[in-house]
């Protein structure tokens, strides 16, 4: 078949590929390209392999910072290329990157999709550290691991502009994250108020603020106001940020209640008028607003990247600085004692899901252009 290729996808999560690129996996198989999925395999291997593609296991934590770790993982993962024979290599997430992209330098590939899907706690960091750690990954990716046919995918312009690249740059494409189906995330009728029924869904990480939206609930309801918070989601064992459960169970009370990890997020979103997210930062654009979102709630968010390329303050949520509790308290208040505006931001952000190219199809498509234009 004319153009047809051998497309590796390189992510050190199962899940995290499962969870957010499935329908690129498939438009790809559909466009007639040989897809593999090289991953560290745990339970997700059967909903990957639905897709059409082969998936292939490699052993690589994704916390660890060891540079021998990381090189022994690249020289397995250039085994892994080489065997494949694969013509292109998708690296998503930082990681991948870096293990791909050396992976891809040793098996002599140069077509290459770097997808940055945020920069984590990297990102989220505003001193020293944070500045220098991100300066040595820019010259590290747009270095050595940059070939003349390496194409650049983020789900932000400020990414872009932390790699040192305009988002106009002819190898620079900025999508709509991974996108969401707008006809699997659709609206619910809004429960009655009072009270205001916020949801917040996300790894139960310190970096998503989760500590800030407990606090800013805590402050409203002392205020006066009628809020009430839920938290969807489970501590990452592997990631360093986990919130202890401990922690977790001791917020659940006033008004606070932490339910763990949930298969139904869209029945979690119809039970609620608000989704929360008040990230610190570090993200790509996170698929909780997506859905959110799509299922035409209003959103309430901090002014980071990723957070801010969906939600614009006073259209489709509220926008507060990071780590600001009384900022966050005072939003929630207003939405509180205004229903007509949160129903009116909620059919705003679902507008803008449907018209702004964040959707599933949207995303692909722009990624196959990018295959076609390596090939």
């Amino acid at each position: 078949m004319p153009g047809r290729r051998t497309i590796a996808f390189v992510v050190t999560e199962d899940w995290f590929f499962a969870s957010h690129f499935l329908p690129l996996a498939r438009a790809a198989v559909a466009a007639g390209h040989a897809v593999a999925v090289v991953t560290r395999v745990r339970a997700h291997r059967d909903a990957i392999a639905a897709t059409g593609a082969r998936v292939v296991a490699l052993e690589a934590e994704r916390s660890s910072l060891n540079p021998m770790a990381a090189g022994y993982a690249a020289g397995q993962l250039a085994a892994i290329l080489t065997a494949l024979e694969a013509d292109l290599v998708h690296c998503i997430a930082l990681r991948g990157i870096l293990v791909g992209g050396a992976a891809a330098t040793l098996a002599r590939i140069p077509r290459r999709v770097y997808a940055l899907t945020g920069l984590g706690l990297i990102g989220a960091r505003r001193d020293a550290a944070g500045r220098l750690g991100r300066t040595a990954l820019r010259h590290l990716i747009r270095g050595p691991l940059e070939t003349a046919r390496t194409r650049y995918l983020f789900e932000n312009p400020d990414d872009a502009a932390l790699l040192g690249l305009d988002p106009a740059d002819t190898r620079v494409t900025v999508v709509g994250g991974a996108g969401v189906d707008p006809a699997a995330w659709t609206p619910r009728p809004l429960p009655a108020q009072p009270p205001l029924r916020v949801a917040l869904v996300a790894r139960m990480l310190w970096s998503k603020g989760v500590d800030t939206a407990v606090a800013a609930v805590r402050l409203a309801r002392e205020g006066g106001a009628a809020v009430a918070l839920t938290l969807h989601g489970a501590p990452d064992p592997s990631n360093r940020r986990a919130i202890p459960e401990a922690t977790l169970r001791d917020w659940s009370r006033d008004g606070v209640a932490w339910h763990g990890p949930t298969a139904d997020v869209a029945g979690v979103l119809g039970a609620s008028h608000v989704a929360c997210l008040p990230s610190r930062g570090g993200e790509g654009l996170p698929r909780a607003l997506l859905e959110a979102a799509a299922c035409g709630r209003a959103i309430v968010t901090t002014d980071v990247p990723g957070c801010r390329a969906l939600v614009r303050d006073g259209v489709e949520g509220l926008v507060v600085p990071p780590d600001d509790p009384a900022a966050l308290a005072g939003a929630l208040a207003r939405l509180a004692a205004d229903p007509a505006l949160v129903a009116r931001l909620g059919e705003a952000a679902r507008a803008r899901v449907l018209a702004g190219g964040f959707t599933e199809a949207a995303v692909a498509g722009a990624v196959l252009r990018i295959y076609a234009d390596l090939a």
